[in-house]
């Protein structure tokens, strides 16, 4: 590969990791996303090996590699249309409140690779709001844990999924539009 084809290719990666931090940031709800900025967006390989990475959180860019490997091993099949929801701080999260998408990047029915963002969520349940409580002993206090599983398949809503989600915390319509954003952030890193 030439070094102009070469150029091409790196900008055209980190500018869609760039172009779904944005996205993300301006159709989020709470104040974390929106006005505080604390999500991430990156570009990924078939392997799940990270290619580009938009400039924000570098404690989200440094763990979501290991998010994206636990949801490629969750995960069977991938089909367009296809994302995956996880937050859980055992398989690459840095605690519970940070969400984490992951989506298939498909071309003519070849799977090229994955874009993912992560988004911390102002509350997802627990035994205090916000999901940071700073008595807590374990895990399980802090809020719903969320192992790799699709949120949406082939572009439909998992709509049991969705509804345990947001009844598990103290701010559903909130939750609902982050999670919203941050589906139309991977669908923003899609090739056209």
């Amino acid at each position: 590969m030439n070094p102009i084809t070469l150029a091409v290719l790196e900008h055209a990666r980190c500018g869609a990791a760039e172009e779904m931090s944005v996205a993300l940031i301006r159709t989020a709800y709470s104040p974390n996303i929106k006005e505080r900025r604390d999500c991430s967006s990156a570009v990924f390989d078939e392997k799940g090996e990270l290619v580009a990475q938009a400039e924000n959180i570098p404690v989200h860019l440094g763990a979501m590699p290991f998010s994206v490997r636990a949801a490629l091993a969750a995960v069977g099949e991938w089909c367009p249309g296809d994302v995956v929801v996880l937050n859980d701080p055992f398989l690459g999260g840095a605690h519970i409140p940070d969400g984490t998408f992951v989506a298939p990047v498909f071309w003519r029915d070849e799977l090229l690779g994955f874009v993912a963002n992560r988004a911390h969520h102002a509350d997802l349940g627990g035994m205090a709001p916000g999901s940071l409580p700073p008595h807590a002993r374990e895990v399980f206090q802090e809020g719903l844990r969320i192992p790799p599983v699709k949120l949406w398949k082939e572009g439909e809503l998992v709509r049991d999924l969705w509804e345990l989600i947001l009844r598990n915390v103290r701010t559903p319509w909130e939750r609902a539009g982050d999670l919203r954003a941050q589906k139309a952030a991977v669908e923003r890193g899609m090739p056209a």
